[in-house]
């Protein structure tokens, strides 16, 4: 059983991407989609495509190669961070980028800023 989804996905992604690994799979969730979707947009990743193994379904998230990535969660099962529209801003000057959880979808900061929309803050990549 797995606590936290969110926190497993970016380990997993955090330690393939130490590990010079091309590509990584980790079990599918919906959730899991959306932060991967934003983190492709955003240029972090290279490619996100849903594999099926049985009745089990994976995400396998290809990686770019020789590029670390660094991964914060923000908001936890048991503390969850929730931030207005107008306190929503850039990190690391611009180069990073926050995931956050609207009523709209998840989305970057900076689209959720523009759409006026405040949520969960999910995490940070840089």
């Amino acid at each position: 059983m797995n606590i936290d989804p969110i926190a497993d996905l970016l380990t997993r992604l955090r330690n393939a991407a130490m590990a010079h690994h091309d590509y990584v799979t980790v079990p599918f969730s919906k959730v899991k989609q959306e932060i991967s979707n934003v983190m492709k947009a955003k240029g972090f990743i290279k490619d996100v495509s849903v594999e099926e193994e049985g009745k089990f379904k994976f995400l396998e998230i290809t990686l770019f190669e020789g590029r670390s990535l660094s991964l914060k969660r923000i908001s936890t099962p048991g503390q969850r961070l929730y931030i207005q529209s107008k306190a929503l801003k850039g990190t690391r000057g611009g180069l990073g980028t926050v995931i956050v959880s609207t009523s709209q979808g998840i989305m970057a900061s900076s689209e959720a800023k523009k759409k006026n929309l405040g949520g969960e803050l999910i995490c940070e990549i840089f």
